[in-house]
Protein backbone atom coordinates (compact mmCIF):
# COMPACT_ATOMS: atom_id res chain seq x y z
CA UNK A 1 0.00 0.00 0.00
CA UNK A 2 1.31 3.62 -0.35
CA UNK A 3 1.49 5.94 1.71
CA UNK A 4 1.10 10.16 1.73
CA UNK A 5 4.21 10.58 3.85
CA UNK A 6 7.47 11.68 2.54
CA UNK A 7 10.26 10.17 3.65
CA UNK A 8 12.83 13.01 3.82
CA UNK A 9 13.88 16.03 6.83
CA UNK A 10 12.35 19.51 6.69
CA UNK A 11 11.36 21.77 9.46
CA UNK A 12 8.13 20.40 8.75
CA UNK A 13 9.19 17.32 9.89
CA UNK A 14 10.90 17.60 12.78
CA UNK A 15 7.96 19.59 14.26
CA UNK A 16 5.54 18.49 16.49
CA UNK A 17 2.87 16.44 14.77
CA UNK A 18 0.51 18.18 17.54
CA UNK A 19 1.36 21.22 16.82
CA UNK A 20 0.82 20.57 13.18
CA UNK A 21 -3.06 19.17 13.95
CA UNK A 22 -3.43 22.11 16.27
CA UNK A 23 -1.97 25.08 13.55
CA UNK A 24 -4.52 23.07 10.72
CA UNK A 25 -7.64 23.16 12.78
CA UNK A 26 -7.25 26.99 13.62
CA UNK A 27 -6.45 27.98 9.87
CA UNK A 28 -8.93 26.20 8.73
CA UNK A 29 -11.41 28.41 11.52
CA UNK A 30 -9.57 31.42 10.92
CA UNK A 31 -9.80 31.20 6.82
CA UNK A 32 -13.75 30.80 7.19
CA UNK A 33 -14.39 33.44 9.44
CA UNK A 34 -12.61 36.32 6.63
CA UNK A 35 -14.03 37.10 3.42
CA UNK A 36 -11.12 38.79 2.79
CA UNK A 37 -8.93 37.78 -0.41
CA UNK A 38 -6.30 40.21 0.29
CA UNK A 39 -5.66 37.79 3.12
CA UNK A 40 -6.96 34.39 1.88
CA UNK A 41 -4.24 34.79 -0.95
CA UNK A 42 -1.18 35.00 0.61
CA UNK A 43 -2.36 31.96 2.45
CA UNK A 44 -3.26 29.92 -0.38
CA UNK A 45 -0.20 31.18 -1.96
CA UNK A 46 1.83 29.98 1.72
CA UNK A 47 0.21 26.57 1.43
CA UNK A 48 1.32 25.97 -1.90
CA UNK A 49 4.96 27.43 -1.20
CA UNK A 50 5.37 24.69 1.65
CA UNK A 51 3.87 21.88 -0.22
CA UNK A 52 6.14 22.15 -3.09
CA UNK A 53 9.37 22.49 -1.13
CA UNK A 54 8.33 19.22 0.82
CA UNK A 55 11.01 17.34 -1.35
CA UNK A 56 8.75 16.14 -4.47
CA UNK A 57 9.26 16.75 -7.99
CA UNK A 58 6.36 18.70 -9.31
CA UNK A 59 4.89 16.08 -11.14
CA UNK A 60 4.77 13.88 -8.35
CA UNK A 61 3.27 16.91 -6.31
CA UNK A 62 1.08 17.44 -8.66
CA UNK A 63 -0.40 13.65 -9.10
CA UNK A 64 -1.00 13.25 -5.43
CA UNK A 65 -3.69 16.56 -5.90
CA UNK A 66 -4.98 15.99 -9.21
CA UNK A 67 -7.85 14.62 -8.03
CA UNK A 68 -8.62 17.33 -5.22
CA UNK A 69 -7.36 19.98 -7.58
CA UNK A 70 -10.03 19.40 -10.26
CA UNK A 71 -12.67 19.23 -7.72
CA UNK A 72 -11.11 22.42 -6.48
CA UNK A 73 -11.61 23.86 -9.92
CA UNK A 74 -15.43 22.25 -10.96
CA UNK A 75 -16.39 23.65 -7.26
CA UNK A 76 -14.98 27.17 -8.34
CA UNK A 77 -16.92 27.40 -11.69
CA UNK A 78 -20.33 26.12 -10.33
CA UNK A 79 -19.65 29.22 -7.75
CA UNK A 80 -18.62 31.09 -10.42
CA UNK A 81 -21.79 30.66 -12.26
CA UNK A 82 -24.52 31.15 -9.52
CA UNK A 83 -22.60 33.37 -7.38
CA UNK A 84 -21.29 36.92 -7.10
CA UNK A 85 -17.41 37.05 -8.87
CA UNK A 86 -15.86 37.55 -5.13
CA UNK A 87 -17.54 34.99 -3.09
CA UNK A 88 -16.68 32.82 -6.03
CA UNK A 89 -12.58 33.67 -5.52
CA UNK A 90 -12.86 33.70 -1.81
CA UNK A 91 -13.99 30.12 -1.75
CA UNK A 92 -11.33 28.78 -4.28
CA UNK A 93 -8.85 30.58 -2.28
CA UNK A 94 -9.97 28.96 1.07
CA UNK A 95 -9.90 25.21 -0.25
CA UNK A 96 -7.09 26.33 -1.72
CA UNK A 97 -5.22 27.43 1.11
CA UNK A 98 -6.82 24.09 3.38
CA UNK A 99 -6.09 21.58 0.75
CA UNK A 100 -2.06 22.60 0.17
CA UNK A 101 -1.46 22.99 4.13
CA UNK A 102 -3.63 19.93 5.02
CA UNK A 103 -1.34 18.03 2.30
CA UNK A 104 1.71 19.21 4.15
CA UNK A 105 0.68 18.06 7.64
CA UNK A 106 -0.10 14.77 5.84
CA UNK A 107 2.72 14.37 3.40
CA UNK A 108 5.10 15.57 6.74
CA UNK A 109 3.50 13.32 9.43
CA UNK A 110 4.02 9.35 9.92
CA UNK A 111 0.40 7.44 10.17
CA UNK A 112 1.77 6.31 13.44
CA UNK A 113 1.79 9.92 14.75
CA UNK A 114 -1.51 10.53 13.74
CA UNK A 115 -3.08 8.12 15.26
CA UNK A 116 -1.18 9.04 18.59
CA UNK A 117 -1.85 12.58 18.72
CA UNK A 118 -5.84 12.27 17.73
CA UNK A 119 -5.93 9.66 20.38
CA UNK A 120 -4.58 12.01 23.15
CA UNK A 121 -6.48 14.80 21.34
CA UNK A 122 -9.74 13.52 21.76
CA UNK A 123 -8.80 11.59 25.34
CA UNK A 124 -11.72 14.53 26.61
CA UNK A 125 -14.32 13.38 25.06
CA UNK A 126 -13.28 9.66 26.61
CA UNK A 127 -13.35 11.14 29.70
CA UNK A 128 -17.11 12.95 29.20
CA UNK A 129 -18.25 9.48 28.17
CA UNK A 130 -19.17 10.92 24.58
CA UNK A 131 -16.61 8.86 22.43
CA UNK A 132 -13.69 6.11 22.66
CA UNK A 133 -10.16 7.81 22.04
CA UNK A 134 -8.47 5.19 20.51
CA UNK A 135 -11.55 4.10 17.65
CA UNK A 136 -11.35 7.85 16.52
CA UNK A 137 -7.91 7.76 16.13
CA UNK A 138 -7.96 4.27 14.70
CA UNK A 139 -10.57 5.27 12.23
CA UNK A 140 -8.94 8.94 11.03
CA UNK A 141 -5.65 6.98 10.96
CA UNK A 142 -7.32 4.52 8.60
CA UNK A 143 -9.33 7.30 6.62
CA UNK A 144 -5.52 9.02 5.82
CA UNK A 145 -3.51 5.33 5.48
CA UNK A 146 -6.45 4.26 2.58
CA UNK A 147 -6.61 8.05 0.67
CA UNK A 148 -3.30 6.97 -2.01
CA UNK A 149 -4.86 3.81 -2.15
CA UNK A 150 -8.16 4.60 -3.38
CA UNK A 151 -6.42 7.05 -5.58
CA UNK A 152 -4.36 4.32 -7.06
CA UNK A 153 -7.61 1.94 -7.73
CA UNK A 154 -9.21 5.03 -9.23
CA UNK A 155 -6.04 5.16 -11.59
CA UNK A 156 -6.30 1.66 -12.36
CA UNK A 157 -9.81 1.35 -13.04
CA UNK A 158 -9.84 4.00 -15.06
CA UNK A 159 -6.07 2.92 -17.15
CA UNK A 160 -8.28 -0.68 -17.71
CA UNK A 161 -11.47 1.71 -19.35
CA UNK A 162 -9.02 3.21 -21.35
CA UNK A 163 -7.43 -0.32 -22.39
CA UNK A 164 -10.12 -1.73 -23.62
CA UNK A 165 -11.38 1.01 -25.71
CA UNK A 166 -14.21 2.09 -22.99
CA UNK A 167 -15.07 5.86 -22.13
CA UNK A 168 -14.27 7.01 -19.11
CA UNK A 169 -17.08 8.03 -17.10
CA UNK A 170 -18.22 8.78 -13.69
CA UNK A 171 -20.45 6.32 -13.65
CA UNK A 172 -18.70 3.51 -14.23
CA UNK A 173 -16.11 4.40 -12.64
CA UNK A 174 -17.32 5.21 -9.31
CA UNK A 175 -19.61 2.25 -8.79
CA UNK A 176 -16.55 -0.37 -8.98
CA UNK A 177 -14.64 1.83 -6.95
CA UNK A 178 -17.14 2.21 -4.07
CA UNK A 179 -17.53 -1.64 -4.05
CA UNK A 180 -14.08 -2.74 -4.06
CA UNK A 181 -13.41 0.24 -1.50
CA UNK A 182 -16.58 -0.97 0.76
CA UNK A 183 -15.30 -4.54 0.42
CA UNK A 184 -12.24 -3.21 1.37
CA UNK A 185 -13.16 -2.24 5.13
CA UNK A 186 -14.88 -5.09 5.75
CA UNK A 187 -12.15 -6.81 5.50
CA UNK A 188 -9.78 -4.27 7.18
CA UNK A 189 -12.24 -4.10 9.76
CA UNK A 190 -12.55 -7.90 10.40
CA UNK A 191 -8.58 -8.21 10.72
CA UNK A 192 -8.58 -5.39 13.21
CA UNK A 193 -11.02 -7.38 15.34
CA UNK A 194 -9.63 -11.01 14.84
CA UNK A 195 -6.14 -9.04 15.93
CA UNK A 196 -7.92 -7.74 18.61
CA UNK A 197 -6.45 -4.19 18.24
CA UNK A 198 -9.29 -2.05 19.12
CA UNK A 199 -9.41 -4.18 22.60
CA UNK A 200 -5.89 -3.85 23.25
CA UNK A 201 -6.23 0.17 22.56
CA UNK A 202 -8.92 0.55 24.49
CA UNK A 203 -7.18 -1.33 27.81
CA UNK A 204 -4.28 0.81 27.29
Amino acid sequence: MRSLYIETDTWLHRLSPRIKLVFLAVLGIALFLTNSISLLAPAALCGVLIYFRLGLSVAEALRRLRPVLLTILVVALFSLLFNPFHDAVVGLLRLTALVFFAASVTATTTIAAFIHEVTALASPLERAGLARASDIGLAIGLVIRFVPEILARYEAIRDAHRARGLNVRPTTVLVPLIILTLRDADNIAAAIDARGIRRHLNQN
